[in-house]
């Protein structure tokens, strides 16, 4: 369930070229959560890593999560 959300997670994220010829990624609804890389491969590794730690921590917290596609982790915490 967990990789299955990162993959669908990562399937929303939107990528863009800035001015000094890097990468910024960053996956809507996910606030505050982006990755910046000389490349466009570095950036996806960087922004799936980052989400990974995004969601331990806000689960970690009991932060209420996005849901991505039809998964929502927090509700199936809840009912755990």
């Amino acid at each position: 369930m967990l990789i299955e959300y990162v993959q669908t997670a990562m399937r929303q994220a939107k990528y863009k070229i800035l001015e000094d010829g890097t990468f910024y990624g960053s996956i809507p609804d996910f606030e505050g959560l982006w990755a910046n890389a000389d490349t466009l491969e570095g950036c996806r590794e960087e922004l799936q890593s980052a989400l990974e730690d995004w969601m331990l921590v806000g689960l970690r917290l009991g932060h209420t999560l996005p849901v991505v596609g039809d998964i929502n982790l927090t509700a199936k915490l809840e009912v755990a």
